[in-house]
């Protein structure tokens, strides 16, 4: 549909001008001067990309939820919208270049034209456009994240000499989606700027690590959100997305996250935490941004959820389970609470029998290691080993190692960016600084631009850009940051008075009781409950077909978060008339 809509865009575009008064340089000829007006049509439609560019990426959005749509979610229409326009903006910089050379006004690509669009701001915009671009196809992205990351800051550089280019009057027909992004943008700066408190990390034996935060209670989220960490002895300007793994319900002082060590980043702080200098283990400085996530928890709809996760695709899962065996403790204590939750079915497979570590993390730190799953919770795990074939771990492998940091004065626990009832106060921010820009730009125009026109006749092109690029940032800084100030004041006494926790450290992975549960009887185990819970089946692959077919309720949820593979697979099932009572939903965060 948005293809269509940019079909029709140009063909108007183009039919109205040749129905009309074509512009013609001396000299040139009417092919010439049509294959001009082509390109300049292309740039236009190019432009509609950008009106809807940047709302995706605007992680703390006040549009996608209406549309039940995440940041992280959509973030796919983003790279979409990035390739069409780069490949508008390509055709329509190629377009003016042939024209240029093919009626001897090649002089035209150095012009910085007073009066009308200055050519060398859209050709520095193209440099910077063409080098985002390269680097953020798949292979590259990848292969070399970090170009890609370093690369894509030239943002800022791009938007900017591309307002120039295009000048005050398209500004503001991409003005939504840009305001918007940036009131998210100094929001999310504004955030990162504060030293969170890290409790602990836990290194499981497959390579795994969970770090835990405290956190404000008022930090409300919801199951299957992600946050941005950034550790400056890691790195000082790269933010990774990580899956959050904890209940803001079932754990209202700490939010954790889990992280898979497969990039160089994550390998370095593998080897950090594992370190055996104790010294370098008593602090360690980290940055957050988020948490983000979807805006409801959509899954507790269903009367049975069936989870299809593959390697460290099960994270996501592993809040809704939390979420889940909170609510049943709840139902548990207040009789009075009616509402049915579902039966829940994990399908998980793992390449090796160190990976079954990974189940270790369905129960939060603070959880007493010897206490036992609700008798109302309904739960049933599958796991696969592919690789392994009933292979026990090595005993070096079988120890979690669980590292907890010293409290450092400088540290806050996280807390939303701006207090309880971010959503009012975002709406304050948006209305405030959106009513000062327009009357600021009033006043300026007013009072300075038009006695300059009356006198000189033209006031200059770019500085129009310029002054309304300056007058939105002034306006978006100075009240998103007063509303930041103001609600900080709020949340430091009680952050302060926040205390860091401890619980007996585990010797030994509850994911390795899966791989000799045979050898121990099941009185010695534990988490006996989540044991006998779960079948571990080694030297194969599941069997989704024959699993999903058993689930016989009327209203079955279907989530995978794995491979694309894994991930059709199952939308080939239930869109199959096996899944006539599958309900499918798929969590990616590759993108």
């Amino acid at each position: 549909m948005f293809i269509a809509l940019l079909t029709w865009s140009l063909a108007n575009y183009i039919n109205l001008n040749h129905s009309g008064h074509l512009y013609m340089d001396k000299g040139v000829e009417v092919w010439q001067a049509r294959l001009r007006s082509v390109s300049l049509r292309i740039g236009y439609v190019g432009n509609i990309c950008w009106a809807f560019l940047f709302f995706p990426v605007t992680r703390g959005s006040s549009i996608l939820p209406l549309v039940g749509l995440t940041s992280e979610s959509s973030i796919k229409y983003h790279i979409w919208l990035g390739h069409l326009s780069n490949f508008l903006f390509l055709l329509h910089t190629i377009g003016f270049v042939i024209y240029w050379g093919i009626t001897h006004q090649m002089y035209l690509m150095l012009e910085w034209s007073s009066t009308w669009v200055p050519n060398v701001a859209g050709e520095i915009a193209m440099f910077f456009a063409g080098a985002m671009w390269i680097t953020s196809f798949r292979r590259i992205r990848t292969k070399m994240f970090e170009v890609f990351f370093y690369t894509h800051q030239l943002y800022a550089l791009f938007i900017f000499f591309y307002l120039l280019h295009v000048g005050a009057a398209y500004f503001f027909m991409i003005i939504p989606g840009i305001f918007l992004f940036v009131v998210d943008r100094h929001l999310r700066f504004l955030q990162s700027r504060q030293r969170v408190r890290l409790l602990a990390a836990r290194l499981l034996p497959s390579g795994m690590i969970e770090l835990n935060f405290a956190k404000s209670p008022e930090v409300k989220y919801n199951p299957t959100s992600i946050m941005f960490v950034n550790i400056p002895s890691i790195s000082k300007l790269q933010w990774h997305p990580f899956t959050v793994t904890s209940s803001s319900s079932m754990e209202p002082d700490r939010l954790s996250i889990a992280i898979k060590c497969q990039g160089s980043w994550s390998r370095r702080l593998f080897r950090s935490l594992s370190s055996s200098s104790s010294s370098s283990l008593d602090h360690l400085q980290v940055s957050v941004e988020g948490p983000y996530g979807p805006a409801s928890s959509q899954f507790l709809r269903h009367e049975t959820l069936v989870m299809v996760s593959g390697g460290s695709g099960i994270t996501p899962f592993i809040s809704i389970i939390r979420e889940i065996l909170h609510q049943t403790n709840q139902q548990q204590t207040d009789a009075a609470a009616s509402s049915k939750l579902p039966h829940v079915l994990l399908i998980c497979a793992f390449k090796t029998s160190a990976d079954l570590a990974i189940l270790d993390l369905l129960l939060p730190l603070s959880l007493d290691p010897s206490s036992h799953l609700p008798p109302r919770l309904h739960l049933r795990i599958e796991a696969y080993v592919t690789q392994d074939h009933h292979q026990q771990l090595d005993p070096a492998q079988k120890l979690i190692q669980t590292t907890w940091f010293k409290p450092n004065p400088l540290d806050s626990p996280i807390t939303p960016t701006l207090g309880s009832n971010s959503w009012l106060w975002l709406g304050a921010i948006i209305a405030s600084s959106f009513a000062m820009f327009l009357l600021l730009l009033r006043i300026v125009t007013r009072y300075y631009i038009y006695p300059i026109e009356r006198e000189d006749g033209n006031y200059h092109f770019s500085y129009w850009t310029l002054w309304e690029m300056f007058l939105m940032c002034a306006c978006v800084f100075l009240a998103s940051s007063g509303v930041f100030l103001w609600r900080k004041k709020g949340t430091a006494v009680e952050g302060r008075q926040m205390k860091s926790m401890e619980v007996p450290t585990p010797t030994a992975s509850p994911g390795s009781w899966f791989s000799d549960v045979e050898d121990r009887g099941v009185e010695s185990i534990p988490h006996q409950s989540l044991v006998e819970a779960t079948n571990v089946h080694h030297g194969g692959r599941p069997d989704l077909k024959k699993l999903l077919s058993e689930c016989e309720g009327p209203d079955t949820g279907v989530f995978v978060c794995g491979p694309r593979e894994m991930r059709h697979e199952v939308a080939k099932i239930c869109a199959s008339d096996l899944g006539e009572n599958l309900h499918f939903e798929s969590i990616s965060f590759n993108w």
